[in-house]
């Protein structure tokens, strides 16, 4: 039985150096867990259907390419993932880049689930 998984984060790290796990200290269950999270945020929040946003990628246009996603739900989106992967978002943490995608928004959790 093997047990291999696949991460769709980003392109496959060309070198098989051992900095992989520095640059991303989270175990592929962490990983996998937050995505899971921000995925049911997106459609807890914004009332998305569960179809809709498994289909999600990491590609996924997300503010300006979904209408419910516009400012307001925004405010509700980042408090729903601070609430339940108990971490703190600053608003200088926000930018435009960050609700681009779904990948971006699973990144920018990953990462302030990390510190």
């Amino acid at each position: 039985p093997h047990h291999a998984r696949s991460l769709a984060f980003g392109p496959a790290p060309t070198n098989s150096g051992s900095n992989q796990q520095e640059e991303n200290p989270l175990v592929p269950e962490q990983a996998n867990e937050i995505e899971n999270t921000v995925r049911a945020v997106l459609r807890d929040v914004l009332g998305l259907s569960a179809e809709r946003v498994a289909a999600f990628d990491a590609e996924t246009p997300l503010f300006g390419a979904l209408p419910e996603l516009d400012s307001m739900a925004v405010a509700g989106v980042l408090t729903e993932i601070e609430d339940r992967l108990g971490i703190l978002i600053e608003d200088d943490d926000i930018d435009g880049d960050t609700l681009a995608t779904f990948g971006s928004l699973t990144r920018f959790a990953m990462g302030k689930a990390v510190h």
